[in-house]
């Protein structure tokens, strides 16, 4: 069954914690503030943490969602930030998500979120880089276009 969770939650490119129980996932809102100054926005469950790090410009504050879930053998940590309106239209300068406590398997950025019966616009792979713990921008690759952010790692979590 964990198996068949992994493979659904990589196919759909997304990390909603489908596998996980209530108490292992969080859906919160937060603004996403223009202005071309540096803001974190983090969200942890237990000792697991993702912090989404972004300047932006242009336009005024958007709402954002940012969801966090460990599966139920607490083997992967998943954390997607996303505006749920589908395409932000704020400037990024840069972008950052780091994840705590877990070894980075998967991650994905998109210039447009899926709204009714559209789907996600992935950004180009040489736009991003990813790292054991971090995605960020490429500068001078990336064309400052960013809706939506998903990571998934597998955790430190040994078995006693």
């Amino acid at each position: 069954m964990q198996l068949f969770c992994k493979m659904f939650l990589l196919l759909l490119g997304i990390s909603m914690p489908l596998c996980a129980s209530a108490e292992q996932t969080k859906v919160v809102e937060f603004n996403v503030k223009p202005g071309g100054v540096v803001h974190t926005f983090s969200e942890r469950i237990s000792e697991y943490e993702c912090i989404f790090t972004y300047a932006s410009q242009g336009g005024t504050n958007e709402q954002w969602l940012m969801s966090v879930g460990l599966s139920e053998d607490e083997q992967l940590f998943s954390c997607s930030v996303w505006r749920p309106q589908g395409k932000s239209y704020l400037f990024f300068t840069q972008f950052k998500a780091e994840l705590k406590g877990a070894k980075i398997e998967y991650a994905n950025a998109f210039s447009e979120t899926a709204v009714t019966g559209q789907r996600d616009v992935p950004l180009k792979p040489d736009e991003f880089t990813v790292g054991e713990s971090t995605v960020t921008q490429r500068d001078g690759k990336f064309s400052a276009q960013l809706s939506k952010l998903t990571v998934i790692g597998r955790t430190r979590h040994d078995e006693l």
